[in-house]
């Protein structure tokens, strides 16, 4: 410590001793000018105005927004607008729901679309519809037949191919192919020339099932009826006695 009462220091860039500014504040402010952008726009001391910050909240609940109508699939977006609307301005949810008795299921189109036999003009012009009834048609077992004779006084039948489980537990081939039996013993195979109407053309198929001694008759029930009445009659039977014949004489 000098006798002037001031402090001083061998690094001093000034030998006098003095107060003066040094060379390492001046570069310093001179590096600073050079680091400046001419577009910077200047620091602000000032706290920002209550329009600039609503602005920006407002951006930022707009973008979080987006991000949570992003995240839902077009089903979801459709109901929150329904509801929002319906909190702004009134109504009643019944009157958006939309009717549902035109609804049709995956069954619902395979039953309009299914074809008994698919043919090559059947597969021109293939709908996504037709596609899932051809979809459908060829995982079915194609071998035997299940036949429905529940009204086989009429001559009506109805057959269809097997599915999966029928092939695995013997349905239609070790068991008799009536949908309504199970009868296992004394089965016969039966080929019938399946006549049959679909999307509105007369259609023709062979087909083969397996049906036990009492469905095979329910199946020729007319066909039996018709050898009945073409077989003699009881008059045919019966025609009086017959002649006597006179003893030649030796």
């Amino acid at each position: 410590v000098h006798g002037g009462g001031g402090y001083d220091s061998d690094f001093s860039d000034d030998d006098g001793g003095g107060g003066g500014q040094s060379k390492y504040g001046e570069n310093r402010e001179g590096k600073d000018e050079l680091l400046e952008k001419p577009f910077q726009k200047g620091k602000h001391t000032k706290v920002a105005h209550k329009n600039v910050a609503a602005h920006e909240w407002d951006r930022e609940e707009a973008r979080n927004r987006r991000q949570h109508l992003i995240s839902m699939n077009a089903f979801e977006r459709h109901k929150k607008f329904v509801s929002d609307y319906i909190l702004y301005y009134g109504g009643k949810i019944e009157d958006f729901r939309r009717s549902m008795s035109k609804d049709k299921t995956d069954l619902d189109v395979v039953r309009e679309n299914h074809r008994f036999l698919w043919r090559e003009e059947d597969e021109e012009d293939m709908t996504w519809e037709k596609e899932l009834a051809k979809k459908y048609y060829d995982k079915l077992f194609k071998e035997y037949c299940i036949a429905d004779l529940s009204r086989y006084k009429e001559n009506k039948f109805g057959f269809r191919w097997r599915v999966e489980n029928e092939v695995i537990s013997g349905k239609g081939q070790f068991h008799c192919g009536n949908k309504r039996c199970e009868n296992k013993e004394g089965l016969k195979s039966w080929e019938v020339n399946f006549a049959y109407v679909e999307q509105g053309e007369k259609r023709n198929a062979l087909v083969k099932l397996r049906l036990c001694p009492e469905c095979s008759f329910k199946l020729n029930y007319h066909h039996n009826e018709e050898e009945e009445e073409e077989g003699p009659s009881e008059s045919d039977h019966w025609r009086g006695p017959a002649p006597t014949v006179e003893e030649k004489s030796r």
